[in-house]
């Protein structure tokens, strides 16, 4: 800085009006005029002196710049402290929008507050790639967890077709996540939020993906972790939502999660603790015995129906409440069917959310109506005569249906985003990493409604059950005491058996072992068991009316004989 102003004191044109100085500064010292090249070493110290001013201004404009840009930073921190009542999306965009016009010398400016770095580079159609580390940018131990992200050399290809001449990209990394609103079932990595952005247009579609590694102080085995994007929104009233399109996860190591995304935004890892994703290569077998079962049971079902309607009798309550069941399970095969197709991003958001409240609704109607057969076993059984009530069906329906209809509509009354597409987390282990990807299904979106109005409510219907039918063996144990000739019942007495374990429901109690080596068998079991539902109801209903059926002979031929007596 004193060369440039020494350098400034020693010309001899007046930078203000660029005229020569009178002949009076012949006599400056070190000037002396020569043959044909008169006030060379003056020129020279002018140009130099020239440079110094164009240097001095540079970083003039770049000092200002980046005190306007801190300052904006320093504005947002305040915002995260609640001393300012700014838009969000204002702040992070003026932001965006400083570090795009700022003038710097040199290839890059970097600027930093307690919670937030700014970095922006100047590149040009030559560009063969970036790394970035936190490890390098920041004087911090290393104890605090790391991140990195790699730009591929095709950040700038779309952008140099259409013009030439000097891009700008800008990389935000926020350690608080104050700015972008927080997942209700998750919680963000390390409150990790990483941000790039690149001048004169959008970057999306890339073929080589850019890479974003965070890593934690401890292992995530037993998270689901997704890579997800800040997605931005059309709505005023909120400015996004976290997004996992074009973003594969991958866990090279129990600590490091590694987002490959084909596009440039605003990146985080969404945490949450859950169970240990599926692997994916049994999305396939699931898949195809879900679809046959749920097929059969929606035959089967059907076709009860039908037999029903086609008896032509006055029903007793008995028969009445299975067909209520049958319908329940067939409403929900057919919903759980639709489910996958629906979640799909063609499908208007509109429809996976009416979908996903009919789903939980028809599980909430068939764990209602499975407990309602067990409490009409236990009446059975324990008050053998006289259990009539008044309108006893009609009260039933009220429970069976009702119920379901005022807890799904409430809570679409209280938050319609309760309901809407579920990822399901699928890991695919690829040499020494994993690779984790997602399908979706319409379902309940919140963890809290999933565990209190799904599980809960399951547990519950079947710990009823389990009671009742825990009943029921008990007073068949009697019975089968008090025969003379017990062997001739045995076979029909393990057909009872088997038909009341299915007709309660209790294959349902299989979710609660859904962790550790209980998974994988799980899985199938269940899948199995749940899915020909409708199927096994099929039976008991068949075996019934075949005994009812026999029975009445039976009757009509002691009848028969007894009049031939007389």
């Amino acid at each position: 800085m004193q060369e440039c102003e020494d350098q400034v004191r020693c010309c001899p044109i007046n930078l203000g009006t660029g005229q020569m100085p009178s002949q009076r500064h012949a006599h400056f010292p070190g000037w002396e005029p020569v043959p044909g090249g008169e006030l060379i070493h003056d020129m020279d110290c002018c140009w130099a002196a020239f440079l110094c001013l164009c240097v001095l201004a540079s970083q003039s404009r770049t000092a200002e710049a980046s005190r306007t840009t801190l300052n904006w930073m320093e504005r947002m921190e305040a915002v995260t402290r609640g001393r300012s009542s700014a838009s969000h999306a204002d702040l992070v965009h003026g932001l965006e929008s400083k570090l795009l016009n700022a003038s710097f010398t040199g290839h890059n400016l970097t600027l930093q507050t307690h919670t937030i770095q700014a970095l922006a580079f100047k590149l040009n159609c030559n560009f063969a790639g970036l790394s970035l580390s936190s490890a390098i940018l920041e004087k911090v131990p290393q104890a605090k967890p790391q991140h990195a992200m790699q730009f591929p050399a095709e950040l700038t290809r779309n952008a140099c077709r259409t013009r030439s001449g000097e891009l700008r990209l800008i990389c935000i990394y926020f350690s608080s996540s104050s700015f972008f609103q927080k997942d209700i079932n998750s919680s963000l990595l390390n409150n990790y939020v990483l941000g790039a952005q690149l001048s004169h247009g959008h970057v999306r579609n890339l073929s080589e993906p850019v890479n974003i590694s965070f890593w934690h102080n401890q292992s995530l085995e037993g998270y689901t972790v997704t890579c997800v994007f800040w997605k931005e929104s059309a709505n005023e009233s909120y400015w996004g939502a976290w997004s996992p399109e074009g973003c594969h996860t991958q866990r090279p190591s129990p600590s490091q999660v590694l987002c490959r995304c084909n596009h440039l935004t605003y990146f985080a890892v969404l945490m949450q603790l859950s169970q240990a994703p599926i692997p994916a290569e049994l999305l396939a077998p699931l898949t195809y015995i879900s679809l046959v079962g749920c097929s059969i049971s929606i035959v089967a079902s059907l076709l009860t129906v039908l037999l029903h309607l086609q008896a032509r009798k006055q029903s007793d309550s008995v028969t009445l409440i299975h067909m209520n069941l049958h319908a329940s399970v067939l409403l929900l095969n057919i919903a759980f069917l639709l489910s996958p197709v629906l979640a799909t991003p063609p499908v208007p958001g509109a429809a996976c959310v009416m979908l996903a409240a009919t789903l939980h609704f028809a599980l909430l109607s068939c764990l209602t109506w499975m407990s309602i057969e067990g409490f009409n076993l236990y009446l059975l059984l324990v008050r053998v005569y006289n259990i009539y009530i008044r309108r006893y069906v009609l009260k039933l329906c009220a429970v069976g249906w009702g119920v379901p209809v005022f807890l799904v509509l409430l809570l679409l009354a209280v938050k319609s985003s309760v309901y809407g597409p579920c990822k399901i987390q699928l890991s695919d282990s690829q040499g020494n990493s994993t690779i984790f990807k997602n399908t979706s299904i319409c379902w309940v979106q919140n963890s809290w409604v999933h565990r209190v109005l799904v599980m809960g409510y399951g547990g519950l219907t079947s710990l009823f059950n389990l009671v009742v039918l825990a009943w029921a063996l008990r007073v068949l144990n009697k019975l089968r005491a008090q025969e003379k000739a017990p062997g001739a019942r045995a076979c029909r007495d393990t057909v009872t058996v088997l038909g009341l374990t299915v007709l309660l429901g209790t294959t349902w109690a299989l979710a609660f072992f859904s962790f550790s080596v209980f998974l994988l068998p799980q899985l199938f079991l269940f899948t199995i068991f749940n899915s020909l539902y409708g199927f096994f109801l099929f039976l008991w209903f068949c075996s019934q009316r075949c005994r009812s059926e026999a029975e009445a002979e039976a009757e009509m031929e002691v009848f028969t004989s007894s009049q031939m007596v007389q």
